[in-house]
């Protein structure tokens, strides 16, 4: 499932739960450069690993850390050298800008930018009068349209409906993409969609795009309602991404044999 995502492809990722580790190991093993990340709206230790293995080209953002681990390293060094682009945002210009793309919008208007040195980071956010006031400038945003949506969900079923909680932002991020990949713990044999007490939590299978069964495929960061995060390792890693040498060797002892059972 890998393989669809290709060279300088944007891709779109949710914070920290809901995080396709697995999958983000095996874009490393296959040497894929040149992507475009939109962290949803913030990232963490996966993003973190994509930029230290040279997987990344530009990372659109409204921060990168490793939480109560610290700061991001391989993302702090590679901004500091210049070898990765950051296009800054807030929040809700991440929001924004994917829901826009939901809608089939070219752009679309948010409040609370003006005065914000996100403005002086970002030439793509325009200024413009209000039309419907006086004397009322607004920003409007480009839309953000990924060619690829990826998370790890706890279920899918064998129609392709994949049940993702409480993370309604899912569905936007896959309305938003042009393709939806998906790992997740378990396959059902049951139509999600046909179930009261999940469907109202459900994605329907039209924006999915790949499933593949990855038990564990968010570790070492958590899965709410299967596993939390497994700090020892997070912590293991924010020590060896402070310096190149260590991240490297860091990279080289990971388990990266595939997972991937694709459906």
């Amino acid at each position: 499932m890998a393989k669809q995502i290709k060279n300088g492809h944007k891709v779109v990722l949710f914070k920290d739960c809901s995080v396709p580790m697995e999958l983000g190991r095996t874009l490393i093993k296959q040497g894929t450069k040149d992507l475009h990340l939109v962290t949803v709206p913030t990232g963490s230790m996966l993003p973190d690993m994509l930029i230290g293995a040279g997987c990344v080209a530009t990372v659109e953002t409204s921060g990168v850390s490793l939480g109560e681990f610290g700061l991001a390293p391989q993302f702090g060094s590679a901004v500091k050298s210049g070898r990765i682009k950051i296009l800054d945002a807030t929040c809700p210009a991440i929001y924004a800008g994917l829901q826009a793309a939901e809608k089939g919008l070219p752009f679309i208007p948010l409040r609370g930018l003006i005065g914000s040195d996100v403005l002086k980071n970002r030439e793509d956010f325009r200024v413009i009068d209000n039309p419907f006031m006086e004397n009322d400038p607004i920003v409007v945003l480009p839309a953000i349209a990924p060619d690829v949506a990826i998370f790890h969900a706890g279920m899918a079923d064998v129609y392709g409906n994949v049940y993702i909680a409480r993370q309604a932002e899912l569905k936007i991020i896959s309305h938003a993409a042009t393709k939806t990949l998906v790992t997740v713990e378990e396959i059902v044999d049951f139509n999600i969609l046909e179930q009261p007490e999940l469907a109202p939590a459900a994605l329907s299978a039209m924006y999915v795009d790949g499933i593949a069964l990855v038990p564990n495929g968010a570790w070492p960061l958590n899965l709410p309602g299967y596993y939390d995060y497994d700090r020892s390792s997070i912590k293991a890693y924010a020590v060896a991404a402070e310096n190149d040498s260590s991240f490297k060797t860091w990279l080289e002892t990971q388990n990266s044999s595939s997972k991937v059972n694709s459906h």
